[in-house]
């Protein structure tokens, strides 16, 4: 379970409050206006920007104060964060092992996340060489090796046409279902949110509140969260 006890997160003058759990399983859609806080409330649970007061648990654990590699977060953000110079099969290595020293039981792990997410036998190319659908494949290759209980999506399908960005969210989905990860997921996108997490986050206002009911929150939304939908 993903504790967030009175955590206070300052950045200039913008500030995020929250209080909240998320049981480990469950899959959470982060929604709310254009600068209110999603990606914030991401980098925060990531380890990548420091609280000013609060603490985060998972799984009774404090993690307030861990590094990024040492928190049970696999983080995909919205550029999938590949490095061009790099082949696709090292990309997706930088999860298991950041310095690249792979053993033959890590390379097959590697070949093996590749042809999950459908890119067997593409391990030489390098980004470049990918279509926008298949460097989404492999960043999300790369958050299968690290084998963390949570997942952290930061909008990274937004760019890819309807017909595609379906296909990824199956993906998610299918991946989850294998290995039980807790999802978080930011988007601007209300059908994705109801598409892949009964459970919605609304950060507007400074507050990220705690999970709510999707299909009721999406039909009912609170005024400033109908304004920013246009309803």
């Amino acid at each position: 379970m993903l504790r967030l006890e009175g955590v206070h997160i300052r950045q200039g003058d913008f500030d995020l409050r929250a209080d909240f759990t998320v049981p480990a399983g469950a899959r959470v859609a982060i929604i709310g206006p254009s600068g209110g806080g999603k990606s914030t409330l991401l980098g925060a649970l990531a380890g990548f920007l420091p609280l000013t007061s609060g603490r985060i648990l998972w799984a009774d654990t404090d993690i307030t104060d861990a590094p990024p590699a040492a928190r049970p977060i696999a983080m995909l953000f919205q550029d999938n964060n590949l490095f061009p110079h790099l082949t696709v099969a090292q990309n997706v290595g930088l999860g298991i092992r950041p310095a690249l020293r792979l053993t033959a039981d890590h390379r097959a792990t590697v070949d093996t996340a590749l042809s999950r997410v459908g890119l067997p036998g593409m391990g030489a190319r390098l980004p470049a060489q990918l279509s926008g659908g298949q460097q989404g494949r492999a960043a999300l290759a790369r958050v299968l090796v690290q084998r963390k209980p949570l997942i952290a999506l930061d909008e990274p399908f937004a760019a890819l046409g309807p017909a595609l960005k379906s296909e990824m969210l199956d993906l998610v989905a299918d991946l989850l279902d294998e290995t039980g990860a807790t999802l978080l997921m930011v988007s601007h996108a209300p059908g994705d949110a109801r598409r892949l997490c009964p459970r919605t986050i609304l950060v507007d206002e400074g507050r990220a509140a705690p999970p709510a009911d999707t299909t009721a929150l999406l039909d009912n939304p609170p005024p400033g969260l109908r304004a920013y939908l246009g309803v």
